[in-house]
C-alpha cells in the first residue's frame, strides 16, 4: 500500500519527537521503585510506580556515582533524568542520572506495619517452627496452576523422587481475591494429613506478590499443623509468608529440592549403609569364629575327663615317692630313736645333777636363815600374851605378861622395869 511506513521508520520518528522535547530530556520524576533489579552488568532496571501508572525505568552502571543508596522495594523516590524511546521495542522508559530518596511508599510502610505488629504477637518466633520431614512421600502445593512455579516443582520431583505424591490446590497468586484463595488452599491442604506444604509462586512486583504479605495469609500459615515452606518470588524478594513460614526457599525450584528427597541418594545411601552392615557384620562372624575356636581349645584344655587322669597320674607318682620315703624314714628312725634316747638320758642326768647342787644351796640359805638355829645360839623370841613379835621396849610397859621362847621350850614372865637406851631417850622426848 502506497504511503505505508515500516515499524521501524515509526519508532524512529517517535524516538525523534522525544528527543526534540526539552521537558522529556530534563526531567524530575517522583515515585514508588518496584520490581527493583540489579543486573550483573552494573546496570539497575526497576518500575517508578504511584498509586495510578507506572513507568519502566533504567540507571546504566555509569551513572551508578549519582546513587548514594541500596534502591529497594517500596522506596519513594525521586528520579532526575530523560525519557526516551527503546527503538528496539517501540517503548519509552526513564533513563536515570541520579536518584534521590524521598522515604517509604505506601505498600512498604504497610509491609513493615504488618511486619511489626506479627512480630510482636510472636508469630515468627523460631519456637513454633516445625521441623521439615526429610523424607516426604505426600507434599501440597498452594500456587497457580498455570505458572511456572508448579512446573518447576513438578520436574524437579521428578527428577528427585518419582515416588512422592504431589497435591495441587490451584489458587489465585495475584489479585483482589488472591489473599483468600490461598488460605484456603493452606487450609484444604492442612486437612489432609501431609507431609509437608510448598506455598509461593514465580517472581514479579511488589504489587504482584503483595498477596502473600496480607495478614489473613500470615495466620493461615502460622495455624496450620503441616510445615509449610515458604517459596515467594526470587531470592531477593522478602515477604511476611516467608517470616510466619517454617522454612523460606529462596525459589518455588529450591522449596522443591528442600521437600523433595533425593531418591537415587537415598538409594546410593541405603546401599552404602547395607555393604557397610554387612562387613561389619563378617568381621563380627570372624571375630566371633577366632573367639569360639580358642573357647574351643580352652574346653578340650580343661576337659575333666583330661583332669582326672592328669590327677590319678599325679597320685600314683606321689603314692611311688611317698613308700619310698617310709622306707627310708623306717629304717633311719630305729636309729635316730636310739640316738634321741642316750641324749635324752644324759640330759636327764646332768639336770637331775645341777637340780641337787641347787637344792643344797637353798637348803643352807634357808637353815642359815632360821630362827631356830638363831635360838640356839643362846638367843630367844619374845611375844606378847597373843603371841605377837616384841622387838621394841616402846611395845610393852610394867606389869605385861611375855613368852620367851628357847632352843628346847619356852618360858612366861611379867615386866617388873624397862630400861631405855640412851639413843631412843634422844629420839622419844616423853620417855626421858
Amino acid at each position: 500500500m502506497a504511503g505505508a511506513y515500516s515499524v521501524s521508520q515509526v519508532n524512529a520518528y517517535i524516538k525523534n519527537m522525544f528527543a526534540q522535547d526539552f521537558a522529556l530530556n530534563r526531567i524530575s520524576v517522583k515515585g514508588e521503585v518496584s520490581n527493583c533489579k540489579y543486573h550483573t552488568s552494573g546496570h539497575i532496571y526497576f518500575t517508578l510506580k504511584d498509586g495510578k501508572s507506572s513507568i519502566a525505568a533504567v540507571m546504566f552502571a555509569g551513572s551508578r556515582k549519582g546513587l548514594s543508596f541500596q534502591m529497594e522495594e517500596g522506596q519513594q523516590v525521586t528520579v532526575k533524568g530523560s525519557i526516551e524511546v527503546y527503538e528496539r521495542d517501540g517503548r519509552y522508559q526513564l533513563y536515570a542520572q541520579e536518584i534521590t530518596r524521598e522515604g517509604l511508599g505506601d505498600l512498604f510502610e504497610r509491609f513493615q506495619k504488618l511486619r511489626n505488629e506479627l512480630e510482636e504477637m510472636g508469630m515468627f518466633s523460631a519456637e513454633y517452627k516445625k521441623p521439615i520431614p526429610r523424607y516426604a512421600k505426600t507434599i501440597g502445593i498452594v500456587t497457580a496452576p498455570t505458572g511456572a512455579a508448579i512446573r518447576d516443582i513438578m520436574n524437579i520431583s521428578a527428577r528427585r523422587n518419582p515416588y512422592v505424591q504431589l497435591y495441587l490446590y490451584p489458587a489465585l497468586v495475584q489479585g483482589e481475591n488472591a489473599k483468600e484463595s490461598i488460605a484456603k488452599g493452606i487450609e484444604v491442604l492442612d486437612q489432609m494429613g501431609l507431609d509437608v506444604l510448598i506455598v509461593g509462586r514465580g517472581g514479579g512486583s511488589i504489587e504482584d506478590l503483595w498477596a502473600f504479605n496480607e495478614e489473613i495469609v500470615a495466620r493461615a500459615i502460622f495455624q496450620c499443623s503441616t510445615p509449610v515452606i515458604s517459596a515467594v518470588g526470587h531470592e531477593t524478594d522478602v515477604t511476611i509468608a516467608d517470616y510466619v513460614a517454617d522454612m523460606r526457599a529462596p525459589t518455588p525450584s529450591a522449596a522443591a529440592e528442600l521437600a523433595v528427597f533425593d531418591y537415587s541418594l537415598f538409594e546410593e545411601q541405603k546401599e552404602l549403609y547395607r555393604n557397610t552392615l554387612k562387613k561389619t557384620m563378617e568381621r563380627k562372624m570372624e571375630r566371633y569364629r577366632f573367639h569360639a575356636d580358642q573357647y574351643g581349645l580352652r574346653l578340650k584344655y580343661f576337659d575333666p575327663r583330661r583332669s582326672i587322669r592328669e590327677s590319678r597320674q599325679r597320685l600314683s607318682d606321689l603314692e611311688i615317692k611317698i613308700q619310698t620315703i617310709l622306707l627310708s624314714m623306717t629304717a633311719g628312725y630305729k636309729a635316730d630313736a636310739e640316738n634321741a634316747a642316750n641324749r635324752m638320758k644324759t640330759l636327764l642326768e646332768k639336770q637331775t645333777v645341777r637340780d641337787r647342787h641347787r637344792l643344797e644351796l637353798f637348803a643352807s640359805r634357808l637353815e642359815a636363815q632360821s630362827p631356830l638355829k638363831k635360838i640356839g645360839g643362846g638367843y630367844g623370841f619374845v611375844t606378847d600374851q597373843k603371841d605377837h613379835r616384841i622387838d621394841s621396849v616402846t611395845k610393852v610397859k610394867a606389869g605385861d605378861g611375855i613368852k620367851v621362847i628357847v632352843r628346847d621350850g619356852s618360858m612366861e614372865a611379867v615386866i617388873s622395869r624397862i630400861n631405855q637406851s640412851d639413843e631412843e631417850k634422844k629420839d622419844d622426848p616423853d620417855r626421858r
